[in-house]
């Protein structure tokens, strides 16, 4: 993975983890029309422990559009960022996988992180046995990290 912009790899690591503002995933249709999707998301560790490297995991329903579209063009753009001043985030692209997730283990774990809790009418109403799910790993190629605090100061809404 190819890290530019001002935040550094443990600075854009730390980000992601902390912020729970959904990702934007940017992907290609079939037809070659852009097409963009909010989804949850979380870090995945890279496999191997002596890398610095992660990926984006984000569970959906097997039915949606985003999965069809990534099973015939899985090139991504994707961008995780603060919805209030001062502005930060991450932003890349790279390749997504779409995989089964027949437990929605993938889909419980976002529930928690995004502190919905597995007792909740929607979380009820997403983890029906009849409901198929899978898991969308996204493989960053390159990140840019970004930190608009110090610019902003001026305008008076630093953090």
């Amino acid at each position: 993975m190819h890290v530019r912009g001002s935040l550094s790899q443990s600075a854009i690591t730390s980000l992601l983890e902390e912020t729970t503002a959904p990702i934007r995933v940017a992907c290609r249709t079939p037809q070659d029309h852009l097409w963009m999707c909010s989804l949850w998301y979380r870090l995945e560790d890279a496999v191997d422990a002596d890398e610095d490297d992660w990926r984006l995991q984000c569970a959906t329903s097997a039915r949606a559009d985003i999965v069809s579209f990534l099973e015939s063009e899985p090139e991504v753009a994707f961008e995780v960022s603060t919805n209030d001043p001062p502005y930060t985030g991450v932003r890349g692209r790279g390749t997504a996988t779409i995989e089964p997730d027949p437990e929605k283990e993938t889909l419980r774990a976002l529930l928690e992180r995004y502190r919905i809790g597995t007792d909740s009418t929607l979380a009820q109403n997403l983890l029906r046995a009849e409901r198929d799910e899978v898991t969308i790993t996204i493989e960053p190629a390159v990140v840019y990290g970004w930190d608009f605090s110090d610019r902003m100061r001026e305008t008076g809404t630093e953090a």
